[in-house]
């Protein structure tokens, strides 16, 4: 049973099992690794399942195992599920040059999978390139990549993120753009809850140009970062609410100048009334830094309620 905690976000109860698990030998190994459930058909590659449920709406089942395989999803409604949660791994395979799952179809749901070593020459490398539609993704693991989950724009659709593990994603390289463990264009709304952001590589630990956000219930946990950027990057603006979350900053950083950043890029979306309350956030101890809880460039009078901040941080900056 999870258990939602509302002031003390902790790594989410159902996905420390991914970091714990015993080891599967590879899925290819033994009999056919992708299974449809509505018909019982299975395939032997995971585009052979998504191919047969086309435009309908369908479950595949992923046996455990490392899966040296992705695929393309540009119709239908599909839920790629994991068959023991935390033991299908989809291991260092992307179509396009984009990612293990490219989604554009009519929506999306991810339940119990590992992404992991994913990574392409643009630098973007990403467990999940979503491209339009709602997309769910529940007790997930994305670790070891260029990106976690990098979306384009969809204003209509939604994007959820719950009781997930983004941990050693990001980078700021090569003379690349930066890439992020979840950066989503301008998506409708993006909901995250009781996720953990972790041991970043650079970039922002969330960045988003979603028009309406809800990040409830997680931890950021910098301590073992490397040069990484802010905890919560919303570039272009948003609405919505930021709470209950616990954001700690680590002593590598590129960029400590603030912790939650609102149209720092661009006022592409409205700010006005933007919830931030309930957090806690802390500087690292033995390091006389300082720094500032939430920097603004929007211009618009958020909501800033109570939030613990630790010695060091400021409420609030106006830039």
């Amino acid at each position: 049973m999870v258990q939602t905690i509302f002031r003390r976000p902790m790594l989410p109860l159902l996905v420390l099992p991914l970091l714990l698990a015993p080891v599967p030998v590879p899925a290819q190994s033994g009999g056919a690794p992708y299974v449809v459930v509505e018909s019982g058909r299975s395939f032997g590659r995971l585009q052979d399942a998504v191919d047969a449920i086309g435009e309908g709406e369908g479950t595949i089942r992923i046996a455990p195992g490392y899966h040296r395989d992705c695929a393309v999803q540009t119709v239908g409604r599909i839920a790629f599920v994991a068959a023991e949660p935390g033991r299908a791994i989809f291991e260092g395979v992307t179509c396009e040059g984009k990612a293990a799952l490219v989604l554009r179809g009519a929506g999306a749901r991810v339940d119990g999978l590992v992404f992991q070593n994913m990574r392409v020459p643009d630098g973007n490398g990403a467990g999940i390139r979503l491209e339009k539609s709602d997309l769910a993704v529940v007790n997930s693991l994305f670790r070891n990549s260029e990106e976690g989950i990098l979306t384009a724009d969809d204003p209509e659709a939604t994007l959820t993120i719950d009781r997930s593990t983004f941990s050693r994603l990001g980078r700021c390289d090569r003379g690349l753009s930066c890439a992020h463990s979840v950066y989503t264009g301008i998506y409708g709304r993006l909901v995250v809850t009781r996720t953990r952001f972790e041991k970043g590589n650079g970039g922002h630990y969330l960045k988003t140009r979603a028009i309406r956000v809800d990040i409830d219930d997680n931890s950021f946990d910098d301590t073992q970062g490397k040069a990484t950027n802010y905890m919560i990057d919303l570039s272009s603006g948003s609405v919505g609410r930021i709470a209950n979350n616990l954001l700690v900053q680590g002593r590598d950083k590129e960029n400590y100048s603030a912790f939650i950043a609102v149209a720092a890029e661009e006022r592409k979306n409205p700010s006005r009334g933007l919830v931030i309350e309930g957090n806690r956030a802390s500087l690292p101890a033995g390091i006389d830094r300082r720094s500032v809880f939430v920097a603004d460039w929007s211009g618009e009078a958020l909501a800033i309620g109570t939030n613990e901040l630790g010695a060091g941080l400021a409420k609030f900056e106006k830039r």
